[in-house]
C-alpha cells in the first residue's frame, strides 16, 4: 500500500459568483506558476467565450499547483445546478473539497446542491469564507449558516468537524481568525495539505482508472481525464476497457498527460493517486473504467441526475434558411448534438425524425449554452419552446418540482406571490432580511418556463431567483403560459417606419426599419391575448396632396431587442426560434397565415 503524501486532489465547490474561479487564479499566481512579470487576464480559469461574458463557470476544468514538495490538483467546478453533471461526475476524482462561501450572501441555493454531492461521497470538505473584506460582511452569521447547512444535510460527525479559513480572493490573502494579519495565501495551502486526505492505494495491483470527465482534441479524438485508484499506467500500455454496461475491450493507452499549472504535460508514467489524461482510446465515455490485461474490475459507475426539460432542435426550413449559416443540413446538426453527449454527461438525445432532434437537458439555462455555443461555431437551425419531462406511473402523471428561491424588495413581494401562485407555486417560508424579504416555493418546473424576465420587470431587476431539482409529484392542473399574442408579419420584404409605426400601436416591437422579415415571422408581442397580422413592409401611399403637420417625420418606439433566453421564453407551443450565426428571429411553426387558421380550427 503506497500513501502519497506528495499529492492533494480538490474539488471547489460555491454557488455562482462567490469566488471560485478568482480564488484558483490566486492560488496559481501565488504557487508560482506565472512568472512575476506575466500580463494575466482575470478569471484565467474560464476559458469559454460564454464563460467568461455571462461570468460564470460552465465546465468543470483541472490545474495543479506545488505547494512546498506536494502536488496539489484541483478541479474548478459549476455552481449552477443546470451543470450538476459536471459537479456529480468530478467528485470521482478528489478527496476533498474546498466549500467557497460569500461573507455577506452565506450559503445560497446552489451551495446546498454542490455540497450534497460531495457529503454524498464522503468527502473531507474545508469551510473558505470569502470576500470578507466587504463592508457588508458578516462572517460569524455565515459560519453559523454552514453549520445549519451542514446538519441539515445529514453530514457525519467527521465531516462536521470542519477547518474555517477567512478569504478575500480577489486581494489575494487567506487568515485562520478575523483578527490576524495577512497578505498572502499561505493559510489556505496550509489548511489544504493538513486537511484533505492524501491517496492511498496498491501500486503493484493491476490497474484502475474512472474516466470522469472527456475531452476533444481534433488531432488526437477523445481524450478522457480520471483518478488512478489502483496501480499504476505508462504511456503505450495495453489495457482493457470495461464500458458502463459491463462490455470488455482490449486498447492501448496511445498517450498518457499530467496536470502542469494550467497545461497538460505528456508523460512516460502514472500511479495511485494521480490525475491523468489519456488518449488513443476509440468511442471512450465517461463511466468507463480502464483497468490492467490481468485483472479487470470495473470501478462504481457514475450515476447521474434526470434531465428535466427537453427542446426539439430541427432543421431550418424558414425563407431564410442557409443564408447566414455555416453547417445547415441535418447530418450536421446530426453530428453536433451526438459530438456534445461525449462530454456532456447530463444531456439526452432522442431522433425524432431525419430533421428533428430530441435534446433533453438539466434546464433550460443547460441547453440554452449548447444553442449558443452552436450558434457561434458556424450552425444554422431552428428550436422550439422547452418543454418538462413528465412521467407516467401507477400513481398517474408526475411532474418535476422545484425548490425556488426568491429575493425581492419588500414591496415587489405581494407581486412576486401571486405570480408564482398563478404558475401553481406554494409558499414554504418567509423571511425579511433588511428591506428585502426572502421566500421559498415549491413550484412545477413548467411554471418556471418563462417566468425569469417576467420576474426581472416586476422587481424593476433587484429581484434574485435561483431554483433547485427537488423530485416529483402528482400533475398540477393546467398553468396558462402566456397572456399575450405575438405579432406576426403578414408578407416577406423589408421593414420600413410607416409599417413599423402603425404596428407599435398593436403592442410592442421587436425589429426597426431596414430588417428583412418573411411571412409568418414573429415582429413583436401582441397587447392582446391572440396573434396580430401586421404588415410591417408597408409603405405610405404618395399623394401630390401635403397636409400640414402629417408629414413630419414619424416617431418610432425603440425596438425590445430580445436575447436568445428571453426568445425561448417568449415563445409559445405554436413557434420557433430560427437561430444563425448572425440572427436570432422568432417565427410561426406554420408561414402561411391561411394554413395557419385552419391548424388553428382544426385543433380547437
Amino acid at each position: 500500500m503506497i500513501e502519497r503524501k506528495d499529492i492533494r486532489n480538490i474539488a471547489i465547490i460555491a454557488h455562482v459568483d462567490h469566488g471560485k474561479t478568482t480564488l484558483v487564479d490566486q492560488l496559481l499566481r501565488q504557487s508560482g506558476v506565472f512568472r512575476e512579470n506575466e500580463v494575466l487576464q482575470e478569471r484565467v480559469m474560464d476559458s469559454n467565450s460564454i464563460e467568461k461574458e455571462r461570468g460564470i463557470t460552465i465546465l468543470a476544468k483541472n490545474t495543479s499547483i506545488m505547494y512546498k514538495d506536494a502536488k496539489i490538483n484541483i478541479i474548478d467546478t459549476p455552481g449552477h445546478a443546470d451543470f450538476g453533471g459536471e459537479v456529480e461526475r468530478i467528485m470521482k476524482m478528489v478527496d476533498g473539497v474546498l466549500l467557497l462561501v460569500d461573507a455577506k450572501e452565506g450559503p445560497m441555493p446552489q451551495t446546498r446542491f454542490v455540497l450534497k454531492k460531495a457529503l454524498q461521497q464522503g468527502l473531507k470538505s474545508i469551510v473558505v469564507v470569502n470576500k470578507i473584506d466587504r463592508p457588508e460582511a458578516s462572517p460569524h452569521e455565515v459560519i453559523d449558516q454552514v453549520l445549519d447547512l451542514y446538519i441539515s444535510l445529514d453530514a457525519s460527525e467527521d465531516q462536521m468537524e470542519f477547518p474555517i479559513v477567512y478569504a478575500s480572493a480577489k486581494n489575494g490573502f487567506a487568515k485562520y481568525e478575523l483578527d490576524e494579519e495577512s497578505d498572502n495565501m499561505i493559510p489556505l495551502f496550509e489548511s489544504i495539505m493538513e486537511n484533505i486526505p492524501y491517496p492511498t492505494g496498491d501500486e503493484e495491483d493491476g490497474l484502475q482508472l474512472l474516466i470522469s470527465s472527456i475531452d476533444y482534441d481534433k488531432y488526437t479524438g477523445r481524450i478522457g481525464i480520471g483518478r488512478i485508484e489502483r496501480g499504476s499506467i505508462t504511456k503505450g500500455q495495453q489495457a482493457v476497457r470495461i464500458e458502463r454496461d459491463g462490455k470488455i475491450t482490449q486498447v492501448k493507452v496511445a498517450n498518457l498527460y499530467t496536470f502542469d499549472g494550467l497545461n497538460r504535460v505528456e508523460g512516460q508514467d502514472a500511479t495511485v493517486g494521480d490525475i491523468v489524461a489519456i488518449s488513443g482510446i476509440e468511442n471512450l465515455n465517461i463511466g468507463d473504467t480502464i483497468c490492467s490485461v490481468d485483472k479487470p474490475e470495473a470501478l462504481d459507475s457514475i450515476e447521474i441526475d434526470e434531465p428535466t426539460i427537453s427542446m426539439t432542435f430541427m432543421v431550418n426550413d424558414s425563407p431564410f434558411a442557409g443564408k447566414e449559416g455555416k453547417f445547415v443540413t441535418s447530418r450536421h446538426l446530426k453530428d453536433r448534438l451526438e459530438r456534445e453527449l461525449l462530454s456532456n454527461v447530463a444531456m439526452r438525445l432522442e431522433e425524432i425524425s431525419t430533421d428533428s432532434f430530441r435534446v433533453l437537458g438539466r434546464g433550460e439555462l443547460h441547453i440554452s449554452i449548447l444553442i449558443e455555443t452552436m450558434r457561434r461555431e458556424g450552425y444554422e437551425f431552428a428550436v422550439s419552446r422547452p418543454e418538462v419531462i413528465m412521467k407516467r406511473t401507477e400513481e398517474g402523471l408526475l411532474e418535476p418540482i422545484e425548490r425556488l428561491y426568491v429575493e425581492v424588495p419588500e414591496e415587489n413581494a405581494s407581486t412576486v406571490i401571486d405570480k408564482i401562485s398563478q404558475r401553481k407555486g406554494e409558499m414554504q417560508n418567509m423571511e425579511p432580511v433588511g428591506d428585502m424579504m426572502k421566500l421559498e416555493f415549491l413550484i412545477p418546473a413548467r411554471g418556471l418556463i418563462g417566468y425569469r424576465s417576467e420576474f426581472l420587470t416586476d422587481t424593476k431587476g433587484y429581484g434574485v431567483l435561483h431554483h433547485l431539482f427537488e423530485g416529483f409529484e402528482k400533475h398540477k392542473g393546467e398553468i396558462k403560459a402566456r397572456n399575450r399574442g405575438s405579432l406576426v408579419a403578414h408578407e416577406t420584404g423589408t421593414a420600413v417606419a410607416y409599417g413599423l409605426f402603425n404596428a407599435q400601436e398593436r403592442g410592442r416591437i421587436f425589429i426597426g426599419p431596414g430588417v428583412e422579415v418573411y411571412e409568418g415571422m414573429v415582429v413583436g408581442e401582441s397587447s392582446r391575448a391572440e396573434d396580430i397580422v401586421v404588415n410591417v413592409c408597408k409603405r405610405k401611399q404618395m399623394t401630390n396632396v401635403r397636409a400640414s403637420g402629417s408629414d413630419d417625420a414619424l416617431k418610432l418606439v425603440p425596438p425590445v431587442k430580445l436575447s436568445l433566453e428571453q426568445s425561448l421564453e417568449f415563445i409559445g407551443d405554436d413557434e420557433l426560434v430560427e437561430v444563425t450565426p448572425q440572427s436570432i428571429r422568432l417565427r410561426k411553426k406554420i408561414l402561411d397565415k391561411t394554413a395557419r387558421s385552419r391548424s388553428q380550427r382544426t385543433n380547437v
